[in-house]
């Protein structure tokens, strides 16, 4: 496994592109309402990508994804295809993914909304799910392992009596969109082998579900969805690992972390 280390000036891209993924988050928030649909929700991102702020969305194409967002609505795990179709109704939870790349280097950041009025097991789902990420991301220092990491999110999702999804896990990203090492939202005794250093930079994006771990992918070879069809959760930040703690290249204007306890 080789983990590429950033330089300074691979860092500073990192930083801009991670901003502008987070921007895209920012703008599309006030559109993600009952009534409007998924693919109107990437047509908006995508125009804003492209022709606000001069990005490449990494999803169009990517491996044949036909979109420039992942839209993912309640079940849907992750990878949810827009579609004009679809349309977002009150209650729903929903997950909206974005990857920008600019100059090269990829912004990669997601995070859930909640539609109207939702049910309070919906809204606990996603708090908890938001708590998990920043857990995970608090641990994130030199000398730490993905372990450490992996077991924070693990701990927290078991003691709220939700499950964890194995089978999709956070990435490096910097000039490739997923690089070495898996970032592992579980409690994998692998983990405890990846030392966390300086100039590392990853994801981590825990998939939080109601109900049991197991996923299934759909006909259409992306969408993962939960087997039980109980809802899912999923957060997601960019992280630079610096000399005495982190940073996290995607968060968005006036947001802090989220830890056990706060509202």
């Amino acid at each position: 496994m080789t983990i590429k280390i950033k330089t300074a000036e691979q860092i500073e891209k990192m930083r801009v592109a991670g901003k502008l993924a987070g921007e895209v988050l920012s703008m599309i928030e006030p559109y993600v309402k009952a009534g409007v649909s998924t693919g109107e929700l990437n047509d908006i991102a995508h125009d804003y990508m492209v022709n606000v702020q001069g990005t490449i969305p990494a999803t169009l194409n990517y491996r044949g994804f036909p979109a420039s967002s992942c839209i993912s609505i309640n079940q849907v795990v992750c990878h949810g295809i827009p579609d004009p179709n679809k349309i977002l109704k009150d209650g729903d939870i929903v997950n909206i993914d974005i990857t920008v790349i600019k100059d090269g280097y990829h912004g990669d950041s997601s995070r859930m909304f909640e539609i109207g009025q939702v049910k309070p097991y919906a809204h606990r789902l996603c708090q908890v799910a938001l708590e998990c990420m920043w857990l995970g991301i608090e641990q994130v220092k030199p000398g730490a392992t993905l372990y450490d990491v992996a077991l924070a999110i693990e701990t927290h999702a078991h003691k709220n009596n939700y499950s964890v999804v194995e089978e999709y896990c956070g990435h490096g990203i910097g000039a490739d969109f997923h690089e070495e090492p898996q970032v592992l939202h579980y409690a994998s005794p692998d983990l405890k082998s990846i030392v966390l250093k300086e100039g590392m930079i990853f994801t981590i994006e825990p998939m939080i579900n109601m109900g049991k771990a197991g996923v299934k992918v759909l006909g259409d070879n992306w969408t993962v969805v939960t087997k039980d069809r109980k809802l899912s959760a999923q957060w997601e930040h960019t992280l630079l690992v610096t000399a005495n703690g982190y940073e996290a290249l995607t968060l968005r204007d006036q947001e802090t972390p989220v830890l056990p306890g706060q509202a």
